[in-house]
């Protein structure tokens, strides 16, 4: 047995199953959680994978504000041409 760092929830988890650093779910709460000590069996909350995701979409909106004053610039460029 162990206990979910969110929800205090009782997980029924074998031991012999799971090994330090394996993720499950918590039934109850559905929290993501991950086993950090085998004896005795704890877990706690898994690091979420959305947070890189996150950074990395901060990283494309930055490119994409480049992106749109190079457009700007050309945009300029044109109108001179066309003069």
């Amino acid at each position: 047995m162990a206990t979910c760092p969110e929800c205090d929830a009782e997980i029924e988890v074998d031991e012999f199953d799971v090994d330090k650093g394996d993720q499950l779910s918590c039934p109850e709460c559905g929290s993501n959680l991950e086993v950090v000590a085998m004896s005795p069996l704890e877990l706690d909350l898994a690091p979420d994978d959305d947070e890189d995701d996150l950074d990395d979409d901060d990283d494309d909106d930055d490119k994409d504000d480049v992106d749109e004053d190079d457009d700007e610039d050309d945009d300029e460029d044109e109108d001179e041409i066309e003069e």
